[in-house]
């Protein structure tokens, strides 16, 4: 076998007890039979690694996020998963509620008794505590509840009602509660409805100087509410098919500047809107959108729609948001190169990387481009060499610019078991089917 240096091996990477060169970024050209012995080793050596985190990050939760007084979940863990508050975020636990059933449901060694009844428990609080009455419509779901489930907060967007849909619909493939299933069904109607049709049920009042905005995560959320409630289910599938379309073609708006950026928000009529607002870029959102278009084009065949996920919104958001001092994807962009507004900005947070592996995995497998792998391996080195935490287990959510953890707490008001254990379980199922491939070929 042959192959030609081009540059000296300087980028030796650690990970599992392994050593594994980055072919790509070293510069090396390899032979055919020699490049696939070579991407088999790192597509095992990948999954053995995400494997055993997932296993860890599931036991970190399993351990300290049960409430065993009154249901539910602790979602504000220290670094050592002391609990140091007890408010309960409604969003949070339709999250938990679901990766729960989703790894019980899918992989075999997640099929325990105790998470299937941290699920239900979960449910239960969720059913009982989570719907606040307000004026005008049906009632929203609270923000956040007390430990023992007193209302405490209503925020006025859907998103806690669209991980309380996600919950109950998972919850209910598990029990086989069919009551249940139409119950989110039930529910996922009054978002499209809120969103489509009438939004004074969100209590938010459109004041004469505010323009109506296409925020990208109202699609994206609905989106995947969409292929969440029609997984195998042909007739709810067809009931959402036009609500999925619309979907997508809300999310395929904010491709911008003559397809050159993503934007986070646009008109409601595909525009670019004035000001800090409209020049917003979140690389992480845009990496995130783009998996769930390379989903959906996938279910149904549509390969220009898999083409643009993988150049707009992967490709060029990756190369918009990558820092190329000091490694990781900045939070937050401003289009034209201003400083953004947000405080955050430059930090290097735990979602859009967990996102981006996702992205750059499921498109390698959709389309077998090695630049993509490649692009996974980038994001995986930085992911895997900063944020899990090597003593008390799971990842840290906040970094500053330079890498250092800034916030070192592992659960708050946004981050739970969510963004990192579906990101793991994602990532294995990929591999597991393309290592499948490989060894079949």
């Amino acid at each position: 076998m042959v192959f030609f240096v081009k540059h000296s091996f300087n980028h030796v990477r650690s990970y599992f007890n392994c050593q594994v060169l980055s072919w790509y970024d070293c510069g090396v050209t390899l032979g055919p039979v020699f490049a696939g012995t070579m991407t088999t080793d790192r597509l095992e050596g990948y999954r053995a690694r995400i494997q055993a985190e997932l296993d860890q990050v599931v036991a970190y939760w399993l351990k300290h996020s049960h409430d065993k007084v009154y249901g539910g979940f602790f979602t504000c863990l220290a670094k050592d998963g002391k609990i140091y508050d007890e408010l309960k975020y409604v969003w949070l636990q339709g999250r938990q509620v679901w990766m729960y059933c989703r790894l019980y449901r899918t992989m075999d060694r997640f099929h325990l008794p105790e998470i299937l009844e941290a699920a239900k428990s979960g449910g239960e609080f969720l059913r009982r505590f989570a719907w606040v009455p307000s004026a005008g419509s049906t009632g929203k779901c609270a923000f956040c509840l007390t430990r023992d489930g007193q209302p405490v907060k209503v925020q006025r967007t859907i998103f806690s009602e669209c991980f309380y849909v996600m919950a109950m619909d998972e919850l209910s493939r598990v029990t086989g509660d069919e009551e249940m299933q139409a119950h989110a069904e039930s529910v996922m109607d009054q978002l499209v409805h809120w969103v489509r049709v009438d939004p004074s049920g969100l209590g938010q009042p459109q004041l004469s100087g505010d323009r109506p905005v296409n925020s990208m995560a109202v699609p994206m959320m609905l989106l995947c509410l969409v292929e969440q409630l029609g997984e195998g289910r042909p007739g709810v599938a067809e009931k959402y098919s036009e609500v999925g379309s619309w979907c997508v073609q809300q999310i395929l708006q904010h491709v911008q500047r003559d397809g050159n950026a993503i934007l986070e928000n646009v008109s409601t009529d595909g525009k670019e809107l004035p000001g800090c607002q409209g020049r917003l870029q979140n690389p992480g959102h845009a990496l995130e959108a783009g998996w769930f278009l390379l989903q959906y084009a996938a279910g149904r065949g549509d390969q220009e729609l898999k083409k643009v996920a993988v150049d707009k919104f992967l490709e060029l958001s990756f190369k918009a948001g990558w820092d190329p001092e000091h490694g990781g994807l900045l939070y937050f962009l401003d289009a034209d190169g201003h400083c953004p507004t947000q405080l955050e900005w430059s930090m290097k947070l735990w979602w859009p990387h967990c996102e981006a592996l996702v992205a750059f995995l499921m498109a390698y497998s959709q389309t077998k481009e090695p630049g993509l792998l490649d692009r996974f391996t980038q994001v995986y080195d930085y992911t895997f060499s900063h944020f899990p935490d090597a003593e008390h287990g799971e990842w840290f959510g906040y970094l500053d610019r330079r890498g250092s953890v800034e916030l070192n707490f592992k659960g708050g008001p946004f981050k739970g078991f969510f963004h990192v254990p579906r990101c793991l379980f994602l990532c294995e199922k990929l591999l597991d089917a393309l290592l499948a491939e490989t060894r079949s070929s």
